[in-house]
């Protein structure tokens, strides 16, 4: 099984965010919570780093739609 665990850390390094921007989105319902271990740390997998990638790249696209609403 090729099932890869990675911290929140691990995961803001991918994206090019910081864990509080995670955190944050987290917080407002913008993205799903993260699973937790028996410790209480937040784990991440493929399919979760997917999903925060594909946010942030939506995110990035608006404010480029709005930047260039703006300068018409």
């Amino acid at each position: 099984m090729n099932h890869i665990r990675m911290s929140i850390t691990d995961v803001a390094d991918r994206i090019g965010v910081t864990t509080k921007t995670i955190t944050r989105w987290e917080k407002a319902g913008k993205v799903e919570r993260a699973k937790r271990d028996w410790l209480g740390w937040r784990i991440y997998d493929k399919e979760d780093l997917r999903r925060l990638k594909e946010f942030k790249e939506t995110i990035i696209s608006f404010e480029e739609e709005k930047l260039n609403e703006n300068s018409n």
